[in-house]
């Protein structure tokens, strides 16, 4: 275990005190966009709506990755999907592929790259370490999806109906309200998670 880690992301310091190589990275993007589709398989119930755990994988990877190898995670992720590989919530029934991120979805789908870099610059400024800055830096992304999710639902997606949008009104509704309170436990959770981690690996490293 290294004794001097850098005030970075916790995965990239942790590789670079080792003197990790590329092949190291690549397997944790890919791990990471692994993990991402698992999340999005499972269905956690909730008020008022069942949830996923997108959102808190992302913001724990990003948190944990740093900006550049989060973000690669996620673009892995949304890359197997547009390759028709069945990663997104939906799919099956659905179909993967291009068309999917035209659904009602695909504007979530593409904040999830705003998330993963807002948490990632985070993470690289050595916020990772504070439970107070990393829930800041979560909750300003979350919020980016939520905006970016909301334009896209009411106005760009295209429905099963032949209609391209929801309207603004059924958007806030359906898109976002349902969620908002279980997003704010996932970003409890991520923000307190890795800066425990750093604790556990500091401690570690004091030790040795």
């Amino acid at each position: 275990m290294p004794t001097n880690l850098s005030t970075t992301a916790l995965a990239p310091s942790l590789i670079a005190a080792r003197g990790g190589a590329a092949t190291e990275e690549a397997g944790l993007v890919l791990f990471g966009s692994l993990v991402l589709v698992l999340s999005a398989k499972v269905f956690v119930p909730f008020f008022p709506v069942p949830m996923t755990l997108q959102t808190l994988a992302i913001m724990a990877i990003a948190a944990t990755f740093g900006t550049r190898l989060g973000t690669l995670a996620v673009l892995t992720y949304l890359g197997e999907g547009l390759a028709g590989l069945p990663v997104f919530t939906y799919t099956p029934p659905a179909a993967a592929g291009p068309l999917y991120l035209l659904g009602p979805t695909g504007g979530f789908l593409i904040g999830f790259i705003a998330l993963a870099l807002i948490v990632g610059y985070a993470a690289d400024r050595g916020w990772g370490r504070s439970p107070v800055k990393m829930f800041s830096a979560m909750i300003v992304a979350d919020l980016v999806v939520f905006a970016i999710g909301f334009v896209w639902l009411a106005w760009i997606a295209h429905l099963s109906s032949g209609a391209i949008g929801t309207g603004a009104a059924i958007a806030w509704q359906k898109g976002v309200l349902p969620f908002v309170v279980g997003d704010l436990l996932k970003i409890v959770l991520a923000a307190a998670a890795v800066p425990a981690a750093w604790g556990v690996v500091d401690g570690i490293s004091r030790r040795r």
